[in-house]
């Protein structure tokens, strides 16, 4: 069996587990390339229909093709769509101009997804970050608890060995479950290829620059490019030297910052 079909069989089966043990499940969807497999994979393990919600949390600064890409795929794909925002962050002028990224990283989109989880009542997350996009990341499981203030104790996780999760949280906790966990960036891109996924048009090389990871448009950066198609992605990423988030403001921080943000509940 070929790596990418081991990948995705392991992503099927963690996600219909979430499925068996969640009442109230949803997928977080950042419409990026990573969270939009994850999409298709859902749709895989449930024979085309995708049986929860999906979430798209709007800081209201995102690009505006992420936008019409997401619009684009729930009508495409007939996804249950939940956009969670903080308005009330938002009518405080909470935004990347503050300076702060850990303050608007945590209001627009941990507060937002609180309060998401507090509406629906989500008892389980599935979410598309892999072990190699930060070294923080790293240190996550499979199936990830959060407690009621969305503190994920990275120094206390539970064991997960022979394929064995532990999913069995207290009614205060919610679980985040991360089918990704062990796909690389030229996996995914791989996969995008194989399975002839769309992919946002802010990938693809204009002007001798593109998007390597997508978020909001103040905290990201196009990096140095000439790759406009799937092939030439790959091809750059098997070749090349640049680290996937390298235009990332999140990711230009020093490790406690970024370990701080995830201890708060970032994604």
């Amino acid at each position: 069996m070929d790596r990418l079909t081991e990948l995705e069989n392991r992503s099927i089966y963690i996600i219909r587990e979430a499925y068996h043990q969640f009442g109230r499940l949803a997928a977080l969807w950042s419409v990026g390339k990573d969270s939009t497999a994850l999409v298709w994979l859902c749709k895989k393990a449930f024979f085309g229909d995708v049986p929860f919600p999906v979430v798209h949390i709007d800081t209201s600064y995102k690009f505006p093709e992420m936008y019409s890409f997401r619009d684009e795929m729930v009508a495409r794909w007939g996804l249950d769509l939940i956009v969670a925002r903080n308005e009330e962050a938002l009518a405080r002028g909470v935004g990347p101009h503050e300076g702060s990224k850990l303050n608007c990283c945590t209001e627009l989109k941990t507060n937002a997804l609180k309060q998401c989880i507090a509406e629906y009542g989500f008892e389980g997350l599935l979410l598309a970050i892999r072990r190699d996009e930060h070294g923080i990341r790293a240190k996550e499981r499979y199936f990830s608890p959060r407690d009621r203030q969305f503190r994920w104790n990275y120094e206390d996780q539970p064991p997960e060995l022979w394929d064995q999760y532990t999913s069995e949280v207290d009614e205060e906790f919610h679980l985040r479950v991360h089918p990704l966990l062990e796909w690389r960036e030229l996996d995914v891109w791989l996969y995008v290829r194989r399975e002839n996924l769309p992919v946002n048009p802010l990938y693809f090389a204009r002007d001798g620059k593109r998007y390597r990871s997508l978020g909001c448009k103040t905290c990201c950066s196009p990096v140095q490019s000439n790759a406009s198609t799937v092939d030439e992605i790959i091809e750059e990423i098997r070749t090349g030297r640049t680290a996937e988030r390298a235009g990332r403001a999140q990711d230009k921080e020093d490790a406690y910052t970024m370990q701080k943000l995830r201890a708060l509940g970032y994604m």
